[in-house]
């Protein structure tokens, strides 16, 4: 069908929306035109097109004017308003308390960044160009508070965030402070995230075929097409709604495939609140910001609507281009770890996650240009405060953005003879037939992962570590490599697996879907996860341990071998920590679990945070331990302080509390982190010793 010659919308897409729109069925217009509705529908379908008097009657009908039905650039005017759309309380008197999926991650900024970018490089558009994502803080008060609030229709939700906010539960706290201190200091923080090069967020309202609705309806709805997703538990988006203090998040969205004839400035927004009580009438929590819905089964529903330029203005949505993409703004924005609180902490924090998980996505051959490019900017009230900062790899990660770059620019060694130099080697990864019969039949796959090691800059802060990652380059995990022989030289270690080796063929593909599925929620480890044992046959989990050993060999083969285990860490920290390997009056017999190396820091919260190696004499039963945290305080005994998290580590598992070390192994690792409520003193003015004790009914 032919399009309007300025290159407006095909009429019958058009006229389908304004009917829409106007309420109107195609049988009503029909009747006030005095045509058959099946001449209406054949206009709305494509197949013909109105005579020009046919068309002065129809914009008469829509009260417009003859040029909009005739250009169709525009919308008729609407008759519904854009309005904040609460949903009522369940029927059945069910009551939420808050979205479950965002108590998986904690509401901070540097958690924000690898999430939310994560999800723009699952969703690239052009892969032969970067995507571009662009973080911009901006404090508004004042005149542009009110201003922004009045765009945002904000005196219909602040009577549900009043109510919402006498929760006694911890969102309803959470939304009591940010409404107090936005008050207290007339200032509002909001946090947008641009991506270009993406698809944006196509599809109708509804539908299981529809990225829109994935991200703004659905919970644990993934929707990835890419085969190098990062994510797969569709829980990635709610960290944006999670940083926001009162979970408000407005979305303007360019999208790289039309919907109802458009592609630019599809508006959405959503508040996410608990349940609760306002004005005699019970909600269920969740409020949509958009057009009231009237087709049958879904009236008062909110629907995406299309803006114009200075609606998006008002409402800090403006994009810098036409690529595809979304804009996410996060009203209220907070990191709820309390180590970034002014501005240029957050922006600081921001730079510092970008850098960290996306070094590698951001790095590029000689012949060749990066996955990603990023940047941080911070305003107040709309004026610049800090330029905007590109993240520089090579200047945040210098030496594993030498490692890659010299395995893209085909420049590795086999083995080092100087430190400007990176050695390769391959480090086998087997993948097990899947359950449900697809890819290979029967027999596992080899997969040949790439290890890379390069000389430690002077100065790293944490050297001898090796960065793990898959698909488009994200750090997935980072481990310490120990019992490394005594004077080996700090270095780096990088393994790509996956499609981040660059290879292609059938083992790349079962091996990227394969760490896919042993992924946590938070995509930080390779280890045993349901996905994983429902998915793949039996001895999934012993091929992951594998892999790690496997991996964590290679390096200390490229390094050199072991003659002595180096002592002790940053003079700081081995005054603050001490091994215990005995019980406190007792000496243990060398039979026995003793822990070798220990290694930590006290976090923002005044936790410690410690990764400990034990030694495990070899036998056939599990040894079943209990890590006991003390403080060698100045006088007195020793208080036992409580454990927040255990976190298993090499050949170990935790369970309630309890360290599970495998039969037949020599070494095992696990991690910890102190709960600062039971702290006797504070953690810098007194000395960690963790203990291993036997668990009672465990055997000998």
């Amino acid at each position: 069908m032919e399009e309007a010659a300025n290159g407006g919308q095909q009429f019958g897409i058009w006229l389908e929306r304004q009917l829409r729109k106007q309420d109107m069925t195609q049988t009503a217009l029909a009747d006030m035109l005095k045509v058959t509705p099946a001449a209406v529908s054949a206009w709305v379908t494509g197949r013909a097109e109105p005579r020009d008097d046919r068309k002065r009657a129809i914009a008469a009908v829509l009260g417009t004017d003859e040029a909009t039905v005739h250009n169709r650039t525009t919308d008729a005017e609407a008759r519904r308003p854009v309005q904040w759309l609460p949903r009522p309380a369940h029927a059945d008197g069910g009551r939420e308390f808050g979205n479950a999926a965002a108590f998986a991650f904690e509401a901070d900024v540097a958690v924000l960044a690898r999430e939310a970018t994560q999800n723009s490089l699952d969703e690239q558009h052009d892969p032969n160009q970067p995507v571009r994502v662009r973080y911009t803080l901006d404090e508004l008060s004042g005149e542009h508070l009110k201003a922004f609030q009045k765009a945002l229709r904000w005196n219909d939700i602040e009577p549900h965030l009043e109510a919402a906010a006498t929760q006694k539960h911890k969102v309803g706290r959470v939304i009591a402070q940010g409404l107090r201190e936005m008050r207290e200091s007339d200032s509002l923080l909001l946090l947008r995230v641009d991506d270009y090069n993406c698809t944006g967020l196509t599809g109708s309202d509804y539908g299981d075929d529809s990225k829109f609705a994935a991200v703004l309806r659905d919970q644990l709805n993934s929707h990835k097409g890419s085969g190098v997703a990062g994510g797969s538990y569709g829980l990635g988006k709610i960290t944006l709604w999670a940083t926001s203090r009162v979970g408000l998040v407005l979305v303007n969205s360019t999208l790289s495939r039309a919907h109802e004839g458009r592609e630019e400035r599809r508006l959405f927004g959503r508040l996410e609140l608990p349940w609760h009580e306002t004005g005699g009438r019970a909600y269920a929590g969740l409020a949509s910001l958009g057009e009231a819905d009237t087709e049958p089964g879904r009236e008062g529903v909110a629907r995406s609507w299309w803006a114009d330029e200075d609606t998006v203005k008002a409402l800090h949505l403006e994009r810098e281009s036409r690529d595809p993409g979304t804009s996410f703004l996060i009203v209220g924005a907070h990191d709820a770890a309390g180590d970034a609180e002014s501005l240029q902490e957050m922006h600081e924090k921001l730079v510092k996650s970008l850098a960290d998980n996306f070094w590698a996505a951001m790095t590029s051959g000689r012949n060749g240009r990066p996955v990603l490019e990023a940047s941080v900017t911070t305003l107040r009230n709309g004026r610049v405060i800090i330029p905007a900062e590109k993240v520089d790899p090579s200047r945040r990660q210098p030496a594993r953005t030498r490692a890659l770059k010299a395995f893209l620019d085909g420049e590795t060694v086999e083995q080092r003879t100087d430190t400007t130099q990176v050695a390769m080697a391959h480090v086998s990864l087997w993948v097990p037939p899947r359950k449900d019969g697809e890819g290979r039949q029967g027999s596992s796959v080899e997969h040949n992962a790439v290890l890379l090691v390069t000389a430690a800059e002077n100065e790293d802060p944490e050297p001898n570590r090796l960065v793990c990652m898959r698909g488009n380059r994200m750090t997935v995990m980072t481990r310490r490599v120990a019992e490394l022989p005594l004077g080996t030289d700090a270095f780096q270690a990088v393994l790509l697996a996956g499609k981040a080796t660059g290879g292609r063929g059938d083992d790349v593909d079962l091996a990227e879907m394969f760490l896919r599925a042993s992924e946590p929620p938070e995509h930080n480890d390779w280890t045993k996860t349901e996905d994983l044992v429902t998915t793949y046959a039996r001895g999934a989990r012993a091929r992951i341990d594998e892999f790690r050993k496997s991996m964590t060999a290679a390096v200390r083969g490229l390094v050199g071998r072991r003659d002595a285990k180096p002592e002790g860490g940053p003079a700081v920290l081995r005054e603050l920590l001490r091994i215990d390997a005995y019980s406190t009056d007792v000496r243990r017999p060398e039979r026995h679990p003793v822990v070798r190396h220990i290694e930590g820091e006290v976090d923002a919260r005044g936790a410690w945070n410690v990764r400990v190696e034990v030694k495990l004499p070899r036998r056939e039963d599990p040894w079943l331990l209990l890590p006991v945290a003390k403080f060698d305080v100045r006088s007195g005994g020793k208080p036992s302080v409580e454990w927040a998290k255990l976190i298993a580590g090499e050949n170990c598992r935790v369970d309630s509390g309890v360290l599970h070390f495998e039969p037949g192994v020599a070494t095992a690792s696990f991690s910890g982190v102190t709960d600062a409520a039971s702290h006797p003193v504070t953690a810098q003015h007194a000395r960690l010793i963790v203990d291993l004790q036997k668990e009672k009914g465990a055997p000998a």
